[in-house]
């Protein structure tokens, strides 16, 4: 990695940006940079799922749901009931809506953190719901290696207040939008959706009135956090360009594909099932840097350099698609799959969430993470200092076995 130091800022080559950056590289679209053609369902089942109903978007003024605003809009909701805990995010979110001038669609706007059960009541009290997207989650792995707490509270805790409101107040459907990383998760950030996606299986068995269902999907190109921006910046700047390794693999979808997979879960999924995109081939990150130089027209490693800085925490060399005892099948659209959650045989989703709940009251980190290790076996951290408990488990899993 380029060492700067502490009095030296990193300054764009403003001959480079004239001659490359601005004609090319701000021209291509996003779907340029996938070997495959872009996916696109049918509106009709979404529409008639959508239109007339109260629609709850969680975390909507992030990167997804601020598109799943922007797509549901269209579909002529009654209500649309914005949240998120940015109090910035969702005032330009709500006047970038308002400004749509689209009639005959109530807005609400709402300020709250998902794992404050003394905001999330009220908001369910007064608005009534009969669809959940939830969006909102913390996300960006190496830091959440970082920051434990704040996945469990949020990714865990909160998705658990807002299924239990979702069956209290008689919601029809609540989408979790989740991802690859929760399949044999190697960091905080995956187990955390993991175990989101464990607690809506749970309430499946246990209630009949909310059908809880999940999406799955890979690495969300443009996104806040994504490779894409942050290549683009390195480009700017004329290099170099830092890829954590040159073996590492990723799916990536487009934030039309995403928005699109979510909606279409919604509309035509039911509880305990998977949704997922035929993302198509795995994508080399090398091979996406060096397509991201060659449209700018210029050739990596010798115009602009590309180097090497290592696994940051958490991350995993592939992503992978489906869990050990996880199978798919084809849906009624050819690029559409189907999985259905793994049992839970055995599983106390209730008195592990006891014991996670005092350790977070504790804030100690170590023992969150033994708790969720010690409940999803599959959990392995890579390249974090958690590895340590995982030698911890270990022995006393070979202990608990000789004795």
């Amino acid at each position: 990695m380029t060492d700067f130091s502490s009095n030296e800022i990193p300054q764009f080559n403003e001959d480079f940006r004239k001659s490359h950056y601005h004609q090319n590289l701000l021209n291509f679209k996003l779907e340029d940079l996938l070997d495959r053609e872009a996916i696109n369902l049918d509106n009709k089942n979404i529409s008639e799922f959508i239109k007339n109903k109260r629609i709850l978007i969680t975390g909507a003024a992030g990167s997804i749901g601020r598109n799943l605003v922007k797509q549901i809009i269209l579909f002529k909701p009654k209500r649309l009931i914005l949240l998120d805990k940015s109090e910035t995010a969702v005032y330009e979110l709500d006047e970038e809506i308002r400004e749509m001038r689209i009639s005959g669609i109530e807005i609400v706007s709402f300020i709250g953190d998902v794992s404050d059960d003394k905001r999330m009541k009220p908001l369910f009290q007064k608005n009534q719901p009969q669809i959940i997207f939830h969006a909102a989650a913390n996300k960006h792995v190496p830091l959440l290696e970082r920051n434990a707490y704040e996945a469990i509270k949020t990714n865990i805790f909160g998705t658990k207040i807002l299924a239990d409101l979702a069956v209290e107040f008689w919601v029809e459907k609540f989408i979790l939008i989740s991802t690859d990383k929760a399949v044999n998760p190697s960091n905080v950030m995956g187990v955390t959706k993991r175990f989101a996606e464990i607690i809506l299986q749970n309430l499946n068995k246990t209630n009949n009135t909310t059908q809880f269902i999940v999406t799955r999907f890979g690495n969300v190109l443009g996104t806040k956090g994504s490779v894409v921006p942050v290549f683009k910046r390195q480009i700017e700047r004329g290099g170099p360009v830092e890829i954590t390794d040159a073996k590492v693999k990723r799916y990536f979808i487009t934030m039309s594909e995403a928005c699109q997979l979510v909606l279409e879960a919604g509309a035509t999924g039911h509880a305990n099932e998977i949704f997922t995109l035929d993302m198509g081939e795995l994508v080399l990150l090398k091979a996406l840097a060096e397509k991201m130089i060659r449209l700018t027209g210029l050739q990596p490693d010798v115009d602009i350099e590309i180097i090497y800085i290592g696994l940051r925490a958490g991350e995993k060399l592939v992503e992978e698609r489906l869990g050990i005892d996880e199978e798919d099948t084809p849906a009624h659209h050819p690029k559409l799959r189907i999985a259905r959650l793994a049992a839970l045989d055995g599983f106390e989703v209730d008195k592990v969430l006891t014991k996670l709940g005092k350790a977070l009251d504790a804030g100690e980190d170590n023992e969150m993470i033994l708790i969720l290790k010690e409940a999803i076996p599959e959990y392995i951290s890579h390249n974090s200092e958690f590895e340590k408990l995982d030698i911890f488990r270990a022995a006393k899993v070979e202990k608990n076995i000789t004795e």
